[in-house]
């Protein structure tokens, strides 16, 4: 009798491994229209990659040509691939303001932008404001009046103000708050800031 049982428990192991394999094939023939209609599969040897992009732009008056995944955000683009760690990531997610750029002369949160995105622009960043070893105006002011504690928003916090005064080399302080209202300071430096985009505005008209 026992060893029926025994014969019994091993055909129903042998059964459910039989009938689990079948299911497991069935499933994954199931699945694989289904990634290659949503073209997730790997390209052919000797075709292009539809994943990826070769970009073209200026950054501080340098041209660059590189291949990038699509996804590559312009943040990842000049931080991993340019290494101009200057641009900093802080929220990620379009709200902080520290990871700000210039392109085409206009401010833009380099964290959401992609790469691909810009091709063919110019871009600006803080690495690109100083000569050699003389700061621009707006990066002096910064340094005498203080305008940063941990400096981590700084670089953002500038190359927004660098816009705003390129466009308006005389702005009020309440021109001033707006327009750096995008900018987060964590440390909350924000007098400091504000004395600091002002004094810019005299040292560039001088």
């Amino acid at each position: 009798m026992a060893h029926d049982d025994e014969q019994k428990m091993t055909v129903s192991r042998r059964s459910f491994l039989r009938g689990g394999a079948i299911a497991t094939g069935a499933l994954s023939a199931a699945l694989i229209p289904t990634v290659e209609a949503e073209g997730q599969q790997l390209p052919e040897a000797g075709t292009a990659d539809p994943r990826r992009t070769t970009v073209e732009m200026k950054v501080n008056g340098v041209a660059y040509r590189k291949e990038v995944a699509n996804h590559t955000t312009l943040a990842q683009f000049l931080r991993e691939d340019l290494d101009m760690t200057g641009t900093k990531l802080g929220c990620d997610r379009l709200q902080c303001g520290a990871c700000t750029v210039v392109v085409n002369g206009r401010n833009v949160y380099s964290c959401t932008t992609l790469a691909v995105e810009v091709g063919g622009a110019e871009v600006q960043t803080i690495e690109g404001l100083a000569t050699g070893e003389t700061l621009h105006p707006i990066q002096q002011a910064f340094v005498e009046h203080s305008g940063f504690q941990c400096g981590f928003c700084t670089s953002g916090q500038i190359m927004t103000a660098k816009t705003l005064l390129d466009r308006n080399a005389t702005p009020t302080e309440d021109q001033v708050r707006a327009a750096m209202s995008g900018n987060l300071c964590r440390c909350s430096a924000y007098k400091r800031i504000l004395e600091s985009v002002m004094a810019a505005s005299r040292l560039m008209r001088a």
